[in-house]
């Protein structure tokens, strides 16, 4: 099965894929939670997966870095590819993976640690800094990217539990980027937190998506259309439709959508 991918990756200017899905279902014992779903994500875009409660758009977030296998229940059948590379083969370093794809979580997670532990914690056992100096650029530059510097540049040693939610949300993205990832995954990372925070949260990921591809999972259209530039739509396990945000959102070629965006039903 061909991928449902945006028209916009047309021959002559397509970007490559930097994860390439194709026919993944997702079972958890018996049941399949999702069908035979194949999508391409390219880097400097946000692609947003939508769709009602329970559709399996976190269920397929959660294969694009093995989080599933967490889960002895589920079983993943189909091919995932991260350049070109199947992540599901296996002498896949599953450590390395999730170094190279990483995860911020609907709530915020921060170790029980320092802001500058939390941050430092992915390079030292991955081995990137090498010296105490690097570490703290490694810290300063995650924490400047996260657009958390200059808040907690003079209390580096509170705890990250300290924080305010939305500040410790920043803390957990300046913790993913801080092993230089290829691939943020975020499963509504706007949910727990205010208006001021989400907005501040937003912003955030424009800025990131020069840098990574994103993928966002949000129950919130309105996010989806601010900060994504393709949306997946996910209805009862399947992908029912892929493209440019814009197109989705004003002219989707599927009834399902179009009924989803207008709030018949979700």
């Amino acid at each position: 099965m061909e991928p449902n991918t945006a028209e916009a990756e047309t021959a002559g200017d397509a970007p490559s894929p930097k994860i390439s899905a194709r026919d993944v279902s997702v079972y958890y014992g018996e049941k399949k939670a999702i069908d035979n779903v194949s999508i391409d994500v390219f880097t400097r875009y946000v692609t947003a997966f939508i769709g009602p409660s329970g559709c399996g758009k976190s269920t397929f977030l959660r294969t694009l870095n093995r989080m599933n296998d967490t889960i002895s229940s589920a079983r993943v059948d189909g091919e995932i590819l991260l350049d070109g590379e199947d992540i599901y083969r296996s002498k896949m370093d599953v450590v390395q993976l999730r170094a190279r794809v990483g995860m911020v979580f609907q709530k915020p997670n921060p170790f029980p640690k320092s802001i500058y532990e939390n941050i430092a914690y992915g390079p030292r056992i991955h081995g990137i800094s090498s010296t105490k100096s690097e570490l703290d650029g490694i810290v300063e530059q995650s924490l400047q990217r996260a657009g958390l510097w200059n808040e907690v540049k003079d209390r580096l040693n509170d705890s990250g539990t300290a924080l305010s939610g939305g500040q410790q949300q920043r803390l957990c993205i300046a913790r993913a980027i801080a092993v230089d990832p290829e691939v943020i995954l975020m499963d509504e990372p706007c949910s727990a937190l205010d208006p001021i925070a989400t907005a501040r949260i937003e912003e955030l990921i424009d800025e990131l998506r020069g840098r990574y591809a994103i993928v966002i999972v949000t129950h919130s259209m309105q996010q989806a259309a601010r900060v994504s530039q393709r949306t997946a739509f996910f209805h009862m396990g399947n992908l029912v439709e892929y493209g440019k945000t814009s197109d989705i959102f004003t002219n989707p070629r599927e009834e399902r959508t179009k009924d989803y965006i207008t709030g018949r039903y979700g």
